[in-house]
């Protein structure tokens, strides 16, 4: 079942000049219309170019429960530009996601081929799957946590805050990457857990996507500096990380 946004959201700029805005995305809102939910009301899209006041174009996907920075252009050429970087992975990005046990070994690079199954409804007009396609993932497990409460066989439940670097950039990777490596994401309803998603929603009092896309960096297009852009982490996932104990949990700005 699909979550509703009911209440329109008030979203942050994180940067902004006359050719760029990024905002941060909260969790369960699409960046644009899709087939996939026709009673949603909110768009990241529509909500940024009322923010700013002008058309704005959409430079890569976010998926609608993962939360963080956002990008868009502000004018077609530099839309095309950087289109083009995302397309040729010129783009480094970062996330951080909480995942069910302990990651072993503690940090290493995901290499696995993955195949984009189409969706019925978003990919209709498609005719036919899509072959396996090289992702690679540069992963490090920051912290660890253990609840001492049973959770089907186990006697106890384990979490990992995992930091995420996708060096290609397919659809789900992160998230299809953990769930190869026997750690999916809490909170994901495609490749995660149906004993833990339940459970942590009932415990922790809400019930969202753990994938948090926490920073981007880039050369500017028509500048050529370096841009880096950077969110930090919600309550909820604040509230996370004071029931398993953990604080003072440094980003990367």
């Amino acid at each position: 079942m699909s979550t509703l946004i009911t209440e329109k959201p008030e979203l942050t700029i994180l940067y902004q000049d006359e050719y760029l805005v990024a905002v941060d995305k909260p969790a369960n809102l699409f960046v644009h219309r899709s087939f996939l939910d026709k009673d949603e009301r909110f768009f990241a899209l529509q909500l940024v170019r009322d923010l700013v006041g002008q058309y704005a174009y959409p430079l890569h996907r976010l998926d609608k429960p993962t939360s963080g920075v956002l990008l868009f252009a502000l004018n077609e050429d530099v839309a095309r530009q950087l289109s083009l970087d995302f397309h040729d992975n010129q783009i480094q990005k970062q996330y951080y996601a909480l995942t069910r046990g302990f990651v072993e070994p503690e940090s290493g690079t995901i290499d696995h081929p993955i195949k984009v199954k189409l969706d019925k409804i978003g990919d209709k007009f498609k005719r036919e799957e899509v072959e396996a396609k090289d992702a690679i993932t540069h992963y490090q497990c920051l912290r660890t946590a253990s609840l001492p409460i049973a959770l089907g066989r186990y006697d106890s439940v384990r979490y990992s805050l995992i930091k995420a670097k996708p060096e290609t950039g397919r659809r789900h990777q992160i998230r299809k990457h953990l769930a190869h490596l026997r750690h999916p994401i809490i909170g994901d309803i495609n490749y995660g857990d149906n004993k833990q998603n339940p459970f942590f929603a009932q415990h922790f009092g809400f019930k969202r996507l753990m994938l948090f896309a926490q920073s981007m960096q880039f050369i500017h297009p028509v500048t050529r500096e370096s841009v880096v852009i950077s969110a930090d982490f919600d309550q909820q996932w604040l509230s996370a990380f004071e029931k398993l104990g953990w604080d003072s949990i440094t980003l990367d700005h």
